[in-house]
């Protein structure tokens, strides 16, 4: 008999869902909220109402590009957290108030296990996986970490940010040379036109497999700073060029540590995940990185960097397959680490 889970993601910003039937993915629907724009970073109120009212035409457009019917449905998997704890709220409640009306058990997802965990949605049953154990690492505006993958259930965090996450480096910079929010995607388009090589920013001695990008913020605003104190339009004439430089220390950075974590587990397989696995430099350099290793290298579509639904359904299928249910007096949490 087929398994067929509805996923639900309200971490943050975008409210998403999908429908995943054997592991296969049918539906994935995601209504993304503007209004955080001109605040220049997600307002969690503003975002909460907003799930509020996304939630059921998402939830409807996924079950209906799926081709099912509610009453088809296994299970419902939803994101319990990390998150924002009133964005969180909407997806849970949705998912316990669907599940009983269905009579369907419910499945509790971590976001990050999600983000882990994309590389087995499959757009067909063919489509290839990666093969335990692999190193991941990933990398998001909340999390930089480098993780040992044994098994869907069984991960071991080898590193991970001291401070700042990589992909919070990326949308802070991006903001002080004036660009939009989000940042990241901005730096990455300016980065492809500018010289990697103009401009050098301190980078982080960091013992073990941690991360840092807490210097290299300070080094990147004071770069800034000093020019601007003799050529008030320095960032405005060098701002491919600050892009790129930025995104080639970001870069090193992460792959030097991911270097170090590969010779320690001997690992033959690499996995990125998260928002910035989204940036085409890091695509490129983890590509180029494991070619010249001989190791395999699974980096997700751009469509499953970002929250989406479709991780969550994928992890939650793992978990059905367990019978790891959730009770519906568990609560959200906005910190956890994987």
């Amino acid at each position: 008999m087929s398994i067929t889970i509805l996923g639900i993601e309200s971490s943050c910003d975008d409210t998403s869902a999908a429908v995943i039937r054997d592991g296969v993915l049918l539906s994935n629907v995601i209504a993304s909220q503007s209004v955080h724009e001109e605040y220049g970073g997600v307002v969690p109120e503003l975002a909460s109402r907003a799930h509020q009212q996304n939630i059921v035409p998402v939830v409807a457009a996924a079950l209906n590009r799926a081709g099912l019917d509610k009453k088809e449905l296994s299970a419902i998997a939803f994101t319990r957290g990390p998150g924002l704890l009133g964005s969180l709220l909407v997806g849970t409640s949705f998912a316990k108030g669907m599940s009983l009306g269905l009579r369907c058990p419910i499945v509790d997802v971590n976001h990050l296990h999600g983000h882990v965990l994309s590389h087995f949605i499959r757009r067909t049953p063919d489509d290839t996986m990666p093969e335990y154990p692999f190193l991941t690492l990933l990398i998001s505006g909340g999390n930089s970490q480098l993780i040992l993958v044994r098994n869907y259930n069984d991960m071991e965090i080898l590193g991970a940010t001291i401070d700042d996450a990589a992909g919070e480096a990326f949308d802070k910079c991006a903001k002080v040379m004036g660009l939009p929010y989000p940042g990241g995607p901005h730096i990455d388009r300016l980065a492809q036109e500018g010289d990697a090589s103009k401009f050098h920013f301190a980078r982080p001695r960091i013992p073990g497999l941690d991360y840092s990008f807490s210097g290299l913020k300070t080094s990147f605003l004071y770069t800034l700073r000093d020019a601007l104190k003799s050529d008030a339009g320095f960032v405005e004439k060098n701002r491919k060029d600050l892009a790129a430089s930025l995104q080639r220390t970001i870069i090193e950075i992460l792959v030097d540590k991911l270097d170090k974590a590969v010779k320690q587990t001997g690992v033959k397989t690499v996995a990125i995940g998260g928002g910035v696995s989204a940036n085409s430099g890091v695509r490129q350099a983890i590509a180029d990185y494991c070619g010249a290793r001989g190791l395999k290298a699974f980096i997700p579509e751009r469509a499953f960097t970002t929250d989406n639904a479709a991780m969550v359904a994928i992890a939650g299928y793992f978990k059905y397959l367990d019978k790891d249910f959730c009770g519906y007096d568990e609560v959200p949490y906005a910190r956890v680490t994987v």
